[in-house]
């Protein structure tokens, strides 16, 4: 299975990624590394990760960084709405889920 993000979630991303190079050459790497793995693992098993609410929306977690993968599993693909900080502005993300 594949993914993609919502506009607004590759955006966090990108600047996720900058940040973390910012404050350190080869962060930005780090980052981008365990997201993978992470992803790998949502799109191996999308079931696995816990439900938000009772919702259809699940989030992954990365291990090294303070972050969760928010995501629909639709029949083709997985869809990123957010990476959410797992302290910061919960539910920030809210307004994307019909979109």
């Amino acid at each position: 299975m594949n993914y993609r993000f919502h506009r607004a979630a590759l955006a966090e991303h990108l600047d996720e990624v900058a940040f973390y190079e910012s404050r350190l050459p080869g962060l930005g790497a780090d980052y981008l590394a365990e997201f993978d793995a992470v992803m790998a693992r949502i799109c191996a098993t999308p079931d696995f990760y816990p439900r938000i609410d009772g919702s259809d929306l699940r989030k992954g977690g990365l291990k090294r960084f303070p972050f969760h993968v928010i995501y629909r599993a639709e029949p083709a693909q997985i869809v990123i709405l957010a990476i959410a900080h797992q302290r910061r502005r919960p539910t920030y993300w809210a307004g994307r889920i019909g979109k």
